[in-house]
């Protein structure tokens, strides 16, 4: 009977707890939201040089490989991919259509307009609780892996790095 007992409540528990994580609709909202005000916002100083671009490394970050057009960033367990193609200006769309032409299933597909820049962010899900998430400028791009309880902060993150992007 105890044993009974201890699944049912164990059943219930796991319910309970599943229900309290945040929603991929409701955080993908303040994503967007989040995004949107990293890009309005004063552009952060660029602090590394790398082939052809200079941006800002945010604090944690470090370089771990660089080839012709790609450079991994770390930044403890996280991984990022930023691409950078040196002949998109920062109002092209070539990079973001042709990013949106490489997934499935686009859960979320924002695009901005700022000035003479065009951005973006795509957000598609790849399990329950995992999200691959791209943001953009132009020929400018930054993409992780994150849980959903985390695209808002690691979006805001990553549009800073982009927006801070100079093609030398």
């Amino acid at each position: 009977m105890r044993r009974i007992t201890a699944l049912i409540f164990s059943i219930v528990l796991v319910g309970l707890l599943g229900a309290c994580g945040p929603s991929f609709k409701q955080e993908s909202k303040e994503t967007e939201k989040a995004v949107k005000t990293a890009l309005e916002a004063k552009i952060q100083k660029q602090n590394k040089k790398i082939q052809s671009i200079e941006f800002h490394l945010p604090f944690g970050f470090e370089v771990k490989e660089k080839s012709p057009n790609n450079i991994i960033l770390k930044n403890g367990s996280k991984t990022y991919i930023l691409f950078y193609n040196p002949h998109e200006k920062s109002g092209s769309e070539v990079v973001y259509e042709a990013t949106k032409a490489q997934h499935e299933k686009i859960e979320l597909d924002k695009t901005y307009k700022k000035d003479d820049k065009f951005a973006y962010l795509l957000l598609e899900q790849l399990e329950e609780d995992m999200n691959e998430v791209t943001v953009g400028i132009g020929g400018t791009k930054i993409t992780t892996e994150t849980k959903t309880s985390s695209m808002k902060n690691e979006a805001k993150t990553m549009m800073e790095i982009v927006s801070s992007v100079k093609m030398k």
